[in-house]
């Protein structure tokens, strides 16, 4: 299997932290919020990572390099300065994710959920699994709904999830999106219509790392987590 990480938003809101350096590279518990998603896949058996990126993303290649030192193979797809939002960017990669079920998490997310859990194939009738969680403060509305009986991911019903941002495709659900700036959601809503949706509730540790503030208190909540364990 392969996987994308997805590290082309611009992090105004991470802003002064991101006017010199790309959000994903911002440091987390000692190493770049990027480099804790490449060794979590790696430890899950993936091994070919596709990038995208955009404001600064020369300084990611630059820092990452072709993915040797973390025993993955890394391959970059740019975007130019502004980026293509989510679903251009993944339909902008498609030719470097291969024809199979692929993985993608967004790169400002911090989460210990094992990708292993998703190294698997999809029902034929699915074209993407998503991994919901409780909502957290900054998002208390959620995003969708999670039929447990049929464990189809619905675009309206209580209660309400969060969408992680962690999520499996197959290369056709990109089919309709059109090239250039894509927003993902309505696609994916679209889909869940359809019957083509599945998902899961993630219980675990999770965290948007959207704001310095947020940034600071996962930083927090990792350290207790692994004086824990």
């Amino acid at each position: 299997m392969r996987a994308m990480i997805l590290a082309a938003g611009r992090g105004e809101r991470m802003r002064p932290l991101t006017d010199h350096v790309p959000k994903p590279l911002l440091q987390v518990a000692g190493k770049p919020l990027i480099v804790h998603h490449i060794e979590a896949l790696a430890s899950a058996g993936i091994r070919q990572i596709v990038i995208n990126h955009a404001w600064l993303g020369a300084l990611i290649e630059q820092q990452l390099g072709d993915g040797s030192q973390f025993g993955v193979q890394l391959q970059y797809s740019a975007e130019g300065e502004t980026g293509l939002e989510t679903a251009g960017g993944i339909k902008k990669a498609l030719p470097l994710l291969g024809t199979e079920p692929f993985l993608v998490v967004n790169g400002d997310v911090l989460t210990d959920f094992p990708f292993s859990r998703l190294n698997r194939q999809l029902p034929v009738q699915h074209t993407a699994h998503l991994v919901l969680v409780p909502n957290p403060p900054q998002h208390p509305q959620g995003d969708f709904a999670l039929d447990n009986s049929t464990a189809l991911v619905l675009p309206q019903g209580e209660p309400q999830w969060t969408f992680s941002g962690i999520a499996l495709y197959r290369p056709e659900f990109f089919t309709s999106v059109p090239d250039g700036k894509q927003k993902l959601a309505p696609f994916l809503r679209q889909a869940m219509t359809q019957g083509q949706v599945s998902g899961e509730l993630y219980t675990g540790f999770w965290a948007d790392i959207g704001t310095p503030e947020r940034l600071a208190q996962a930083e927090q909540q990792l350290a207790l987590l692994r004086g824990a364990r």
